[in-house]
């Protein structure tokens, strides 16, 4: 019996030890060995900014996690437009997905208002309104809780401006132009308040129509200006400045919280680095485009952009009637961030 005891004890200290090795360099709290590739889909092509940010975020994430966490990335609208994006996020069927704060407008529609014509002076208040506002935290909160948009970082993606086959010098030299705009409200009041014939009209289809005078202008960022060659078909680029653009990354919030917490934090470090490498590329490009579009041939202006404002600025009751009874304070918390 005594024999029986000692083979038993021996036998538990055996098992005991081996436990005891199998929990020494064993995965610390908040940290596991599962790996896990992301889905991060984009409107842009494999050409634009966006992808180049989105590329380096892919980069970052492996490296940090020794693989752990990986990034698939599909551009060109491959999974739907932003809308539909943001749907698949909100569901959990995407993990990233990119969208300008007024694109919340949809389903939040006090978020519409960062999408008005010269509601905002530049990126950087922006970035006031969003992280040092009552408005903007809440607004992030309310996406976050109340749809699983998990916003990340906020990124400048370009300022739309005017180009014509006329001079924009004033006001004045807006009215009758017939200027092409995507349907969307903020940019067709942009075009029909400061005077000008707004004129829906595919994107694909306006490189034609300028260079045939089927309409006299167009507005994009800079960066679009370039890309499709508009400069090519247009002797005018008036800085209208007249809505500038961020983006989100927005993260499913099933996504995040099925994360470890130390990919949680590479994921967030990476999206972050991310953002500052986009805002750059976008900053640096536009600095040498105006160049490059005075080169070519365009004359550039700068018009007296305060009439532009307070011309625009008659659309705005519209929008504020939507919202509700609040919206007149959410705009002058906007407006206000900036002083």
């Amino acid at each position: 019996m005594k024999k029986g005891l000692l083979h038993f004890g021996i036998l538990l200290v055996v098992v005991l030890g081996l436990i005891g090795c199998s929990n020494e360099g064993s995965p610390s709290e908040g940290k596991s060995e599962e790996s896990f590739e992301l889905k991060f889909g984009m409107v842009a092509g494999n050409q634009q900014n966006e992808f180049k940010a989105a590329e380096q975020l892919a980069e970052y994430v492996n490296t940090e996690s020794d693989g752990r966490l990986t990034l698939k990335i599909y551009p060109s609208a491959q999974l739907g437009d932003d809308r539909a994006m943001l749907d698949q996020v909100g569901e959990g069927s995407l993990d990233i997905t990119l969208a300008e704060t007024g694109r919340f407008g949809i389903w939040v529609p006090r978020a519409s208002l960062l999408g008005l014509p010269y509601v905002v002076d530049g990126y950087d208040h922006i970035q006031k309104v969003l992280y040092d506002t009552e408005y903007g935290k809440g607004l992030q909160e309310e996406l976050l809780n109340e749809h699983n948009w998990k916003i990340v970082a906020n990124a400048y993606n370009g300022t739309r401006q005017t180009t014509s086959n006329r001079a924009i010098e004033t006001l004045s030299d807006m009215k009758g132009l017939k200027l092409r705009v995507p349907e969307a409200d903020t940019l067709l009041d942009y075009a029909n308040y400061t005077g000008a014939s707004a004129t829906p009209m595919a994107f694909t289809e306006v490189y034609l129509a300028l260079q045939t005078n089927a309409v006299d202008g167009q507005e994009n960022p800079l960066s679009t200006i370039d890309a499709q060659k508009f400069y090519e078909v247009q002797d005018y680029l008036a800085l209208t400045n007249h809505v500038v653009n961020d983006v989100n990354y927005v993260v499913s919030k099933q996504t995040w919280e099925e994360l470890p917490e130390d990919l949680q934090v590479i994921l967030e470090d990476g999206i972050k680095q991310a953002a500052d490498y986009h805002t750059q590329l976008f900053t640096d490009e536009e600095a040498s485009l105006i160049a490059k579009f005075k080169e070519a041939g365009m004359t550039v202006s700068e018009p007296d952009l305060e009439e532009f404002k307070t011309a625009v600025s008659e659309a705005y009751p519209k929008y504020l009637e939507k919202i509700g009874e609040t919206a007149e304070a959410y705009l002058e918390e906007i407006q206000n961030a900036n002083n």
